[in-house]
């Protein structure tokens, strides 16, 4: 099986589980040809068929709680509930108990790809001491959230200065979103209300287009108002 047997394979298992929204899914087929690391990123599906075929004792060893569709692209910023700014995985689509070995070796593959089209500044070899590096030390500090203003400032300033306007995410958002067709359940509704804070204003749901491996399915952004912002 070829990547685009594997890849019509994957979509219509996909159909028989879950609405596809069919625009999207053409959206994702154009970006999976334009080079190799976006076709990376949206075809987790296929890494999957070859990485026992190809990984050898690495996918024998001890299976953790996994991200699984890891790469360079998976890591952001957020604000936690004191407004501090965190760094780190900001995309579980597919986590999945899996060799610890995946994620690493899947995180290097992308850095290296990454590299290879000049996303990246560092060399491979770096790329890969860097991750084994910060692996290890994650495990002997036994796991603690990247608090940018507290221990990594030098990722602090370099968060800060990329960080955008309120207006400008927003108008980038409208270019992403649109009405949803169909719209999402009740269920999925009444969910989703009760996650929100008490207080918050009239609730509009729209349709996103982002990522890559997720592109074809229905993806909702819920925009509301709250304590002044939105």
């Amino acid at each position: 099986m070829n990547v685009i047997e594997a890849t019509k394979s994957y979509e219509s298992w996909l159909r028989s589980h879950t609405l596809v929204v069919e625009r999207d899914l053409e959206a994702k087929h154009a970006a999976m040809a334009q080079a190799p690391f976006p076709l990376l990123r949206a075809t987790f599906y296929r890494w999957m068929q070859l990485w026992k075929e190809h990984a050898g004792q690495l996918a024998r060893t001890p299976r953790v709680l996994s991200v699984g569709d890891l790469h360079v692209e998976n890591f952001g910023t957020w604000r936690d509930t004191e407004g501090c700014l965190i760094w780190g995985v900001n995309d579980f689509d597919e986590a999945y108990p899996l060799p610890f070995a995946l994620d690493l070796v899947r995180l290097a593959t992308s850095a290296h790809l990454a590299i290879r089209e000049r996303h990246l500044s560092v060399r491979a070899k770096e790329s890969c001491g860097a991750i084994l590096a910060g692996y290890v030390e994650g495990i002997e500090c036994g796991g603690r959230p990247f608090v940018l203003a507290e221990h990594n400032t030098w990722l602090w300033r370099l968060a800060v200065s990329d960080l955008r306007t309120p207006k400008t995410f927003w108008r980038d958002q409208e270019g992403k979103c649109r009405p949803p067709q169909p719209k999402p359940s009740a269920a999925l509704l009444g969910i989703v209300r009760r996650l929100l804070p008490k207080g918050i204003g009239p609730v509009r749901v729209l349709h996103r287009t982002a990522g890559k491996g997720s592109l074809g399915r229905q993806r909702f952004l819920f925009q509301c108002e709250w304590n002044g912002g939105i």
